[in-house]
């Protein structure tokens, strides 16, 4: 099957659970306080539905716009604008009929249900298939160091010893903490076999995004072949894949990086590279080509995760624990949303799709699906009408004063936060299209 519809089915029937569940986190309460729901649709259905059912008071629908879905309560003011209905006296069924705290456990119920499915899906995780384990000394080669982290005192080579004071499951989790959180120091093993302690300023994680250099420590790899261009200066020189890389021109080769800086990208620079093949050294001489290059690509390392069996236990602690932390993350990474170079990352439905895997993979598939759950909780509960947090907003004014928004004030903020809401996937997904075509 086609990898844009493998991934494409996985990031719809994601979206179409995240939605049918968050509406019956809304539906539910509403139900239980006696609240009547109009209408309950999986996506939008401007015009027209694909399916609709009338069982009792509620029609049950599924939309043709794959934006949402929503649930359609009486005597609420929402994205149906039901202007005529809120003319007419309240009714006992209605939404705005109930006391404020049963509204806002409705209005909140959504959210809850998003997080606590994110969270849940997690600890499933770890029970079903275990915990994946990547330990410093997985890694051969160490780190190898950003412009930024060199200047903090990381060499290339260093292996990581522990995170304040905590030895990491995941050594790769380096650069979420730099990049993210209050990380105070960092105790590294050089090359030379000397313990370091690296002190981390509060600044960093600014530092790092406004300069690109979201991965701080990447993993070295090894300067070993993995495919040659044929007819290139590499192919005609006898370069043949799994030959290691070890000088050129007479310096030592530590990894593929820092090889790469030593060919220089000109026109006809001749080389003298020395390889491992078998065990034994070979030297030749190679000219780059019209473009600087050798015609040369790496063996990416498959880093051998090791798997860690949880019990029920362990699985939901650690599980809430990954929970709580990707929701941690995600609010400290919103900021820079709020900046240009933030402003540009945005991404709508084609980078959502895209954090599925290309070939189907349930493990993939429900981290990816707990990980939407998460932002969706975050997003939603953003004071912003025409959201959920919107209404919580103008529920909670209620509550501390007594006082109910003028249903004129509601309806224009709701339409001010739905054109924001259209203006703003709009941006997002226009994104996507510049990205795809620049690409």
């Amino acid at each position: 099957m086609d990898i844009f519809l493998i991934k494409a089915f996985q990031f719809l029937l994601s979206l179409s659970l995240l939605i049918i569940l968050h509406e019956l986190g809304h539906y539910i309460p509403a139900r239980i306080f006696k609240t009547r729901v109009e209408r309950f649709f999986l996506f939008f259905d401007v015009k027209f539905a694909l399916f609709k059912k009338k069982i009792g008071e509620t029609i049950y629908g599924i939309g043709w716009l794959p934006l949402g879905g929503y649930v359609k309560i009486s005597g609420m003011i929402d994205e149906s604008m039901d202007r005529e209905q809120m003319k007419q006296p309240p009714k006992p069924w209605e939404f705005r009929s109930k006391p404020t705290w049963q509204r806002l456990i409705i209005m909140l119920g959504g959210v809850i249900v998003n997080l606590l499915l994110g969270f849940g899906i997690y600890m499933m995780i770890l029970f079903i298939w275990g915990k994946n384990e990547l330990k410093s000394e997985d890694l051969s080669l160490g780190f190898r160091p950003s412009p930024i982290a060199q200047e903090l005192g990381f060499q290339y080579g260093d292996q990581l010893i522990s995170v304040d004071g905590k030895e990491l499951d995941n050594v790769l989790d380096i650069n979420r903490l730099l990049l993210l959180r209050n990380t105070d120091f960092v105790q590294v093993k050089r090359r030379s076999g000397q313990i370091e302690t690296i002190s981390i300023p509060k600044n960093l994680g600014d530092k790092l995004f406004q300069n690109g250099e979201i991965l701080p420590l990447e993993p070295s790899i090894q300067a070993i072949i993995d495919s040659v261009i044929p007819g290139s200066p590499a192919f005609d020189a006898g370069i043949q894949s799994d030959d290691r890389i070890v000088e050129i021109s007479d310096q030592v080769v530590y990894d593929w990086y820092q090889m790469t800086q030593l060919v220089p990208k000109q026109p006809n620079q001749t080389l003298e590279i020395t390889y491992l093949r078998d065990q034994t050294k070979h030297s030749i001489e190679l000219t780059t080509d019209q473009n600087g290059h050798v015609g040369i690509f790496p063996q990416l390392e498959n880093f051998e995760f090791h798997n860690r069996k949880l019990s029920i236990t362990e699985s939901i602690t650690e599980g809430f624990e990954y929970g709580y932390w990707t929701l941690y993350d995600y609010i400290a990474q919103f900021k820079y949303v709020f900046t240009k170079k933030g402003a540009s990352q945005l991404g709508g439905f084609g980078t959502i799709g895209n954090l599925f895997p290309s070939a189907w993979d349930w493990r993939q598939f429900w981290a990816t699906t707990a990980f939407i759950s998460i932002i969706l909780a975050f997003m939603n509960i953003l004071p912003i009408p025409a959201l959920d947090g919107g209404h919580v907003l103008f529920l909670l004014y209620e509550m501390f004063t007594g006082k109910k928004p003028h249903e004129k004030f509601l309806e224009y903020a709701q339409i001010i936060g739905f054109i924001f809401l259209i203006s703003l996937v709009l941006y997002a997904n226009g994104n996507d299209i510049v990205r795809f075509f620049s690409s």
